[in-house]
């Protein structure tokens, strides 16, 4: 694919809000480690459930797994509707670890699209964040949502879920992969959007899109310091997926993945890795890798649900997941 050049092709309005999230979100991070949460809340708009349907149909609550995390259902219309159950797509935000929750606006109204498009109940999940809760803290809260959805989520599903899928965004995308290889053969499908990977030796895309949004090569030291453990370099498995699966493949390691859909985008400084994990995971046997490519996508481009892109991500991460459920009501 042709290197990106000069600017992403952004309307002027997302252009001042990406800047503005960016400059805030590097403005809370101490350089003590810290982060002035206070400084964040001033501008990570937060909603709460809503339990009478949306618009779209989709309405949504609350629900504790255990006493620090919870997770937020998204129920479209047609769950009421469909004998069958709808798939469950269990969520992690992005945020590098450190931003957001399931009740910040953008993820919530992000959720409610793919509950209502693909359609599907959609679980998003409340991990704790870094730096006050670092590796494996995500990971864990991950596993233990997800274990809480294939048991039922305590009654709280209108259905049994049928067919679980796993996806994330940015670091919510890294924390999916780690929950996926933990349960590989309880998920028919996983979805990464823009996987958040590191490793100690920048990327082309890294070195070209630096200063591209949420590409600061400084923010993103940060963030690894943040959530790695204590002296962990970014080639820390959890951070340098790729190179991780590729280890294990040459030691024989067979990979018992589930099919996957990867999103990359063209402004994106963390392309490189992505398109590295996606071929880590063919060539260690996972059973289906699909790649989306956005070349005029910046990260995390998603939440600006007035982009073209953005409605076609939505479009195509519902062919991955309907497609996926066919085959596995099919086979079973």
């Amino acid at each position: 694919m042709a290197a990106a050049s000069g600017k992403p092709p952004l309307p002027w309005r997302v252009r001042l809000l990406v800047g503005a999230v960016s400059f805030l979100h590097s403005a809370s991070l101490r350089r003590d480690g810290t982060v002035n949460r206070f400084l964040l809340s001033l501008f990570d708009r937060v909603v709460p459930p809503n339990q009478a349907p949306d618009a779209a149909g989709v309405s949504s609550s609350d629900h504790a797994v255990s006493d620090h995390l919870r997770v937020r259902l998204f129920v479209p219309e047609a769950a009421r509707d469909d004998g069958e159950g709808l798939p469950v797509v269990v969520y992690f935000h992005g945020g590098g670890f450190v931003f957001h929750s399931v009740a910040s606006a953008q993820f919530d109204e992000l959720c409610r699209r793919f509950a209502s498009v693909i359609p599907a109940v959609v679980a998003s999940v409340d991990y704790r964040l870094a730096p006050e809760h670092g590796f494996p803290a995500p990971y864990d809260d991950g596993e233990a949502a997800v274990r809480w959805v294939l048991a039922g989520a305590g009654g709280a599903l209108p259905s049994p879920p049928a067919t679980v899928f796993v996806a994330g965004d940015s670091a919510g995308g890294n924390v999916a992969h780690h929950v996926v290889a933990r349960l590989p053969s309880s998920v028919a499908g996983l979805i990464a959007l823009q996987p958040f990977f590191g490793g100690e030796t920048p990327t082309d895309s890294e070195r070209r899109l630096r200063d591209a949004p949420f590409g600061s090569p400084e923010r993103i030291a940060w963030l690894w310091r943040a959530f790695l453990p204590p002296g962990a370099t970014r080639d820390h498995d959890a951070a340098n997926v790729p190179d991780a699966i590729r280890r294990d493949a040459e030691q024989g390691q067979r990979l018992a993945f589930p099919p996957t859909m990867v999103c990359v985008g063209g402004w994106d400084a963390h392309q490189d890795r992505q398109r590295a994990y996606a071929d880590a995971l063919r060539a260690a046997g996972a059973e289906e890798v699909v790649v989306a490519e956005f070349p005029g996508a910046i990260h995390a481009f998603y939440i600006l649900d007035d982009l073209a892109d953005s409605k076609r991500l939505l479009t195509q991460v519902a062919d991955f997941v309907n497609r996926r459920r066919a085959a596995a009501s099919s086979a079973s």
